[in-house]
């Protein structure tokens, strides 16, 4: 899609697109430049920029950790999360994250996190409520 003709809402429909249909690694490519897009309109006061970029970025890091590039679903996440400490979602996906890459015990903080702000249940095996 061409980013300089395409209305932003269109860009963002087809990268969620590409999410929602599982090609991970281009809704992740499009996301990305999507944020840089909102970004720098963000900085540009001749065009005000309308959305948040929460939304964008919860996509990004889903798509990359959908598309196992979890060094950048964290730096992501850990950006959602110094904005809105409080997010729950947020500290799951990067518990998550931290778990796929294989660091464990980093990932038990953020996993705890989001249980206590109600976004996590741990699991029976791992000392969660018994059903």
């Amino acid at each position: 899609m061409n980013a300089t003709s395409t209305p932003f809402s269109l860009r963002y429909g087809w990268a969620r697109g590409l999410f929602e249909s599982g090609d991970h690694l281009a809704a992740a490519s499009a996301f990305a430049e999507l944020l840089a897009e909102a970004e720098a309109a963000a900085t540009d006061d001749t065009q005000p920029f309308l959305h948040s970029t929460t939304d964008l970025r919860e996509f990004l890091a889903r798509a990359y950790f959908h598309s196992a590039q979890f060094r950048k679903a964290e730096a992501v996440l850990r950006g959602l999360i110094e904005e809105s400490p409080t997010d729950g979602y947020a500290h799951l996906l990067l518990g998550r994250t931290l778990q796929r890459a294989g660091r464990h015990a980093e990932a038990a903080r953020p996993l705890a996190l989001a249980e206590i702000l109600g976004d996590y249940e741990r699991p029976q095996a791992y000392g969660g409520p018994a059903e």
